[in-house]
């Protein structure tokens, strides 16, 4: 079977990648993708016009659809630990010996630079892409922490302290998991319903014993978001 039917990982190539080169040689020119470009510039993970026809709403009411549905992603966001949208990441890294280096940002969209930081040098030496690779690979938007693994001629490079990383991370528009989609438009829609009541911090109903309470992050929608919340240890 051909290589052109089977591609390497994004930034590895197999022959390199197994080359007994040094890495000093290696860190002469950059590991560069161009960045991010969003296909939407409202910061929701539901676009305005799907969330327009779900709730029947018009034109009339873009300026509270909009403010509801990036309020709603950047609650989620924060409930959730991370940054689910596209977003440009810088990051330093600690070389301990270990050439597999994990990243705190998922899912990782492309590597725009790799440099390290070495002992003996002043300056920062870029890292050449046949030199490391992603696991797993770039643009997959596996919903699970993505890592860079170096060549395994990096052991045998004294004095490297650590690697210095940029990279865009985050779920494309259209490649927004259905339900992390549902919970973005669930909170939204449950926001929306207080605007309109002008009952911010209720839910608005009101009972025998008095206004009902709830927390800002519906039950419904902390279930859906369950898978997306990062693990702190």
């Amino acid at each position: 079977m051909s290589n052109a039917e089977n591609p390497p990982p994004c930034g590895f190539s197999a022959r390199s990648f197994c080359d007994a080169k040094t890495p000093a040689k290696a860190m002469e020119t950059a590991a560069s993708m161009p960045p991010i470009v969003a296909g939407n510039s409202l910061h929701s993970l539901v676009s305005l016009d799907e969330f327009k026809l779900v709730l029947g709403i018009d034109d009339r009411e873009d300026t509270m659809c909009k403010f509801c549905l990036e309020t709603s992603t950047h609650t989620i966001e924060n409930y959730c630990l991370r940054d689910l949208l596209p977003k440009r990441h810088y990051e330093r890294v600690v070389y301990d010996g270990d050439v597999q280096l994990p990243l705190q940002e998922y899912p990782v969209i492309n590597i725009i630079s790799i440099k390290s930081q070495h002992i003996k040098f002043n300056n920062e030496p870029k890292i050449e892409p046949e030199f490391y690779r992603v696991i797993p690979d770039c643009g997959t938007h596996k919903n699970f922490p993505y890592s860079i693994e170096l060549s395994p001629s990096f052991k045998r490079l004294r004095g490297l302290l650590a690697i210095k990383l940029i990279y865009s991370a985050g779920f494309e528009y259209g490649s927004v998991p259905a339900d992390l989609e549902a919970a973005c438009l669930e909170l939204a829609a449950w926001n929306m319903g207080r605007y309109r009541g002008k009952r911010i911090g209720m839910t608005g109903s009101v009972r025998k014993d008095g206004e009902k309470w709830e927390m800002s992050l519906p039950e419904n929608v902390r279930g859906l978001l369950e898978p997306y919340r990062r693990k702190v240890i």
